[in-house]
């Protein structure tokens, strides 16, 4: 099934935030804001490459709580997830003081992985200062190797599918990083 991309612009009417009563699946998940910390400012004067990376593996944690796979669930059965592969895209410049908020979106997944979408909004702007397209991994704590997840957590996340895959793709996702033109243009 192909799905529309989206044109990067927030719509507050199809954003959830954690704390409403409302369907949270019908929507990207809203559920990690912060604060750019003085400490997350390089030498450009702006947030650090490396930190909203932190900032998105925060986020991270709300959202496994949210498809069934948090905290709880991990000392119950003995699991935990791995990333395995994170692809950051970088789109504004962030300062210090910059209220942010993540949502993420379930894009695919089967009994050992989560493909997510994250998304950076820069709440009080209102623009999109970065994405991360996450793949985690559903491991066993004790053999350390990847494992089909319980029943409990696969069939939350076919209920939040239920709702995400109507939602259109946003643009970054699955793109490859290359120089136009490369090799060519060393003729």
């Amino acid at each position: 099934m192909q799905r529309p991309v989206t044109d990067g612009i927030r719509r507050e009417d199809l954003m959830v935030r954690q704390d409403q009563g409302v369907n949270h699946t019908a929507t990207p998940f809203e559920g990690h804001h912060d604060v750019v910390r003085k400490e997350w400012i390089d030498f450009n004067g702006h947030f650090n490459a490396g930190y909203y990376l932190v900032c998105f593996d925060d986020a991270i944690e709300s959202w496994m709580d949210f498809i069934g796979l948090g905290r709880s669930h991990r000392d119950r059965h003995s699991v935990t997830t791995f990333s395995a592969q994170n692809h950051v895209t970088y789109l504004r410049e962030v300062s210090e003081g910059a209220k942010l908020a993540v949502t993420t979106q379930l894009l695919a997944f089967d009994r050992k992985r989560i493909h997510a979408m994250q998304v950076m909004w820069h709440s009080d702007e209102n623009f999109v200062a970065a994405t991360c397209e996450v793949m985690s991994l559903h491991v066993s704590e004790q053999t350390r190797r990847v494992s089909e997840m319980h029943d409990e957590a696969y069939e939350r996340l076919l209920e939040v599918w239920d709702s995400h895959e109507k939602l259109e793709v946003p643009q970054e996702v699955g793109q490859v990083m290359s120089v136009p033109g490369w090799p060519a243009l060393l003729e």
